[in-house]
């Protein structure tokens, strides 16, 4: 699968499967060991190419467990970690993290996108961009690992800086890039014509990473497929931020029907999706879409509070409205938007801590802007009783 010589024909695309990734990293959702075998175990048995689990920023992953429960299910050669690219001294650490959970292909998250960059890179410039990313592509191949390097938001990134920064990567060594359309923009038409430019780069591998906000995720995936793309990437039902991803159950049938592929055993395809929905607590009303209740997102705080970074259609045009909701991926900045303008003020990081251990001891209920107010209300009435202590 993974090998330098896959053993069987490239006719039809390999699939890669990231509801390990999208979904454990949603708020709301949270994915146990047990949860990560299972799903990994039946994404093996329909024949899925590349398990994808876990999201590593530096040393002490929080996903380790997880990670660690796919490579037992599936195998280390068929699975992927994501590795998020923000710095050298962080890629450094992150790989590390990586090597050390025994991965051997991970996915080097990179925005692309002028106001991804700004956002999340501190910096637009093209060159500096491509400068980290080589240099996280040189690290991670001296170590070893297969490497995929992606273009976040790379649907809306200017199309001469994309072929240009996808032509660097591949000088750097990386083995495969994904194509995230991270804000759903394109028409399979549009699609077609992106991917054929990054397929005639020399030494390019192309993976299509498409966000069904517009319903368009499989027709794109698809289009990016006849363009010369050599890989799909999914999630079962679908289940993913921003409207969802492809779903594989669709794809899967589109390369039966369509294409004539008979490769993947359809028949464990019903079970997968309700395990997958059923686990990740979503309900039998779960469905993606811009009118969806379940458009989740691990990027919730840049979603809240920079909205047209991320959205197409903004919520109130169909009616819809963002809101807050987390179990257990607090942070200090996080609870400093929710409680914005509350009184009485709390210290954000002692309350984020505070906060982590009451879900731990309450069984990680599902928390709102409201709940996480009234919580600090009561931390604050028992800090002022305590004295702290």
């Amino acid at each position: 699968m993974e090998s330098a010589d896959p053993v069987r024909s490239t006719t039809f695309p390999y699939i890669s499967d990231a509801t390990l990734r999208d979904s454990a990293h949603m708020a709301g959702v949270e994915f146990t060991t047990d949860d990560a075998a299972r799903i990994s175990g039946l994404l093996a048995g329909v024949g899925v190419d590349l398990v994808e689990v876990g999201i590593i920023s530096g040393a002490g992953s929080p996903d380790a467990d997880l990670i660690s429960a796919v490579h037992n299910e599936v195998g280390p050669e068929r699975s992927l970690s994501l590795v998020m690219v923000r710095d050298r001294d962080q890629v450094a650490g992150a790989l590390a993290e990586a090597g050390r959970l025994g991965c051997r292909s991970i996915m080097l998250s990179i925005p692309t996108s002028a106001r991804h960059a700004e956002l999340k890179l501190a910096s637009s410039s093209l060159g500096y961009l491509k400068t980290l990313a080589k240099s996280a592509i040189h690290q991670a191949k001296d170590l070893g690992f297969h490497v995929t390097f992606s273009g976040e938001d790379a649907a809306r990134t200017d199309v001469e800086r994309l072929n240009d920064y996808v032509a660097a990567g591949f000088a750097a060594g990386a083995d495969r890039f994904r194509l995230a359309e991270t804000v759903a923009t394109l028409r399979p038409q549009d699609c077609a014509e992106l991917v054929a430019g990054l397929v005639a780069i020399d030494g390019a591998e192309i993976e299509m990473h498409s966000h069904n906000m517009l319903g368009m995720a499989v027709a794109n995936s698809f289009a990016a497929f006849d363009a010369g793309a050599t890989w799909i990437s999914t999630t079962v039902g679908g289940i993913g931020e921003r409207g969802g991803n492809s779903p594989l159950a669709e794809v899967l049938c589109t390369l039966r029907a369509a294409y004539g592929n008979t490769r993947h055993d359809l028949s464990l395809l019903t079970e997968l999706t309700q395990e997958a929905i059923r686990r990740g607590g979503f309900g039998s009303a779960f469905m993606p879409g811009p009118t969806t209740r379940h458009a989740y997102a691990y990027e919730l705080l840049g979603q809240l509070l920079h909205p047209e970074a991320y959205e197409t259609t903004p919520a109130e045009v169909v009616g819809n409205a963002r809101s807050l909701r987390v179990r257990s991926r607090l942070s200090p900045a996080l609870v400093e938007f929710a409680l914005d303008g509350q009184e009485p003020a709390v210290d954000a990081d002692l309350f984020c801590a505070w906060l982590g251990t009451h879900q731990e001891q309450h069984g990680k209920p599902l928390l709102d802007r409201d709940s996480i107010r009234a919580l600090a209300r009561e931390y604050a009435a028992l800090n002022l009783v305590t004295g702290g202590r």
